[in-house]
């Protein structure tokens, strides 16, 4: 038995090879997950499954609970514009309100029940012979799904599988969407620092960040100066942490921006800006506007290369450095000083790191680590930065043991393992993840499509990423673009959507080249790239992506229609010509009877409405009639 393409139903269910069939199957529950749930209830479908490995929804909003998380560009710009929030009750909202937005979306647009947490899509196989996808689910045990792949492996080794894996499933889908996020597996512990083994105190990852841990009287270490860490480290001196010490290692220092104050005050703001936003009409769209605006404004100003780029550069870093040294103490000034250009790495927008520098418990260091005790490290000799050949440097190089109680990794994600564990086997049984090596690096069609592929679109996928603009802007347009491709799947007008080998490796290289010739790539170490190969960021503004969605270039797409789907696209076509035909006979007609303009615009207008509405649109009404006839 066959499935019908448009309803989820049980195939062969009383036979032991028996499976569930899902229209469609979306892996991941995060912004871009739910994102895409509500627009495909939008548009009248509600035949789909989400399947979402950790314990909730919410992706990284679900996932991280370090203390102060929060979002760190204006929650206006940090929502669906279909589904804005004007009841904020923060420019900057902690991970819980932004968890409960996203909550709220799947509740308004009635699609809970579609969401499956503690299930992991592990497995992906495209079946040729019946053109659908097979996917292999993993229920996990309730919670596990939240525990690193590290992690799980650990426990696994400890308690067998059963402590993780309860169960595999074989489901199928005509299309598969993936909405795996990229900042989702933590980055181990440096295999440079020895020792790890020996230590006694807790060590986690702050995405992993570890609740039953009691900072009081600690001394604390934090590996790492990211954005995770800028929102953490300042909290933990203070309650109900109340840290004795915090000792954080910086390997290279970030440009640190300071963060926009909330309009009016921040007190003010919070207490009558929901209000405000949600009786004055479009004032929140207009907020959000400049938000998006100011935003692209950087984008135009930063990161190229070219000279007005490099000029505005240079005065930003000299403003940036001027706060700093106003704001923390002296003998950091140095150290905090960057030696690349602003926008290289990923900015830290901040209103709290730099000033709790000036706290006596806070202690930043650019000294290695070279040895762990069951108690305490060692810092250097030596340091990572400035420069250890500098000898005009006065930066610290002499080695200190410090005592040790909580080491806390702040040490970013692996960023370019897209996809990653997922096991994706296209066309001839190849891997997604082979493609990739073979071509050079992870890629996709417009960061959604890859060919070989079919059907199997990708929500915020290789080279989306922005360096000054928000995630959730960029993911609501992929999942706009992906909607496109699953009507045409979905109302059964073509059978396959493939991105066409020759449109995929064009984009791809012309991604790489422009990322040549951005800040990206301006001498810095960042976590958008590997081994030369730029994987995450767009070269792009986000009006340019914006665009590039809303208008696909339909050419790049091979479709395998159906009858019905081809009869549909010859009578468009057909419609199409005829019309122009008329426009040209018609304007021939009175031209030559020497109307003028407006004379011939006039009856112009009127013989369209007396023949061609009434022929041409008679002519539709009899195809559709003929088209709803023919099987798929």
């Amino acid at each position: 038995m066959s499935p019908s393409s448009d309803t989820i139903q049980v195939v062969d269910g009383f036979d032991k090879n028996g499976y569930t069939y899902y229209p469609i199957l979306i892996v991941g529950a995060g912004e871009s997950g739910i994102a895409l749930g509500a627009r495909l209830m939008e548009e009248g479908f509600d035949q789909f499954r989400i399947f979402e490995r950790q314990a909730g929804i919410g992706g990284t909003w679900w996932i991280n609970r370090y203390p102060g998380v929060a979002c760190d560009v204006p929650a206006a710009f940090y929502s669906f514009s279909f589904s804005p929030n004007y009841r904020w009750t923060s420019l900057y909202p902690g991970a819980a309100e932004i968890y409960n937005y996203l909550s709220g979306i799947s509740e308004k647009y009635r699609f809970v029940d579609k969401i499956q947490v503690n299930t992991d899509v592990s497995e992906l196989k495209w079946l040729e012979e019946e053109q659908l996808w097979e996917a292999v689910l993993t229920h996990m045990v309730p919670g596990t799904g939240d525990l690193s792949r590290k992690e799980m492996h650990r426990r696994i080794a400890e308690k067998g599988r059963g402590s993780v894996y309860l169960r595999q499933e074989i489901v199928r889908a005509r299309i598969v969407c993936s909405c795996a996020g990229g900042l989702v597996e933590p980055n181990a512990w440096p295999s440079s620092i020895p020792g790890r083994d020996t230590f006694e105190g807790p060590v986690f990852h702050s995405a992993r960040w570890d609740e039953s841990v009691d900072f009081n009287d600690k001394n604390v270490i934090v590996i790492g100066t990211g954005c995770s860490a800028a929102q953490f480290v300042p909290r933990l001196t203070q309650e109900p942490y109340n840290a004795k010490s915090v000792t954080q290692i910086m390997r290279s220092p970030p440009w640190v921006v300071p963060r926009p104050d909330h309009p009016g005050g921040k007190e003010n703001y919070e207490k009558y800006s929901p209000m405000i936003f949600s009786t004055v009409p479009g004032l929140a769209k207009l907020f959000r506007t400049m938000c998006f605006a100011r935003a692209e404004w950087d984008w135009f100003r930063i990161f190229d290369l070219n000279r007005w780029n490099h000029k505005t550069r240079k005065n930003l870093e000299t403003a940036m450095v001027e706060h700093m040294k106003r704001v923390v103490p002296e003998q950091y000034h140095e150290m905090l000083t960057p030696d690349y250009s602003i926008g290289c790495k990923r900015r830290i927008f901040d209103a709290t790191w730099l000033p709790s520098l000036n706290d006596p418990k806070i202690e930043l260091t650019t000294k290695p680590i070279t040895k762990v005790t069951p108690k305490t490290i060692t810092l250097g000799p030596g340091r990572v930065y400035p420069d250890p050949a500098d000898t005009n440097s006065k930066v610290p190089t002499d080695e200190e043991t410090i005592p040790a109680d909580i080491i806390v990794l702040g040490n970013g994600f692996e960023v370019t393992t897209w996809l990653h564990p997922l096991k994706i086997r296209g066309k001839g049984g190849e891997y997604l993840q082979d493609v990739w090596e073979k071509r050079g690096g992870a890629q996709a069609y417009l960061g959604l499509a890859m060919d070989g592929f079919p059907n199997f679109f990708i929500v915020f996928g290789p080279n989306t990423a922005t360096g000054h603009s928000s995630v959730i802007l960029a993911s609501e347009n992929m999942v706009e673009y992906n909607i496109k491709l699953i009507k045409k799947i979905l109302r059964g007008d073509v059978t396959t959507v493939e991105i066409k080998k020759e449109a995929e490796v064009a984009w791809t290289k012309k991604v790489q080249d422009r990322l040549s010739r951005t800040v990206f790539n301006a001498g810095c170490q960042n976590w958008y790239q590997a081994d030369g190969w730029n994987s995450t960021g767009y070269p792009y503004s986000q009006i340019d992506f914006t665009f590039r969605c809303m208008f696909p270039k339909w050419n790049d797409w091979d479709l395998q229609y159906t009858r019905k789907g081809l009869l549909k696209k010859r009578a468009r076509q057909a419609m199409s010509i005829l019309l122009l035909i008329s426009v040209i006979v018609g304007a021939y007609v009175l031209r030559g009877e020497g109307s003028s303009m407006y004379e011939s615009f006039q009856s112009f207008n009127h013989l369209l409405q007396g023949y061609l509405k009434q022929g041409l649109l008679g002519a539709r009404g009899l195809v559709n009639r003929a088209i709803t006839m023919l099987p798929d």
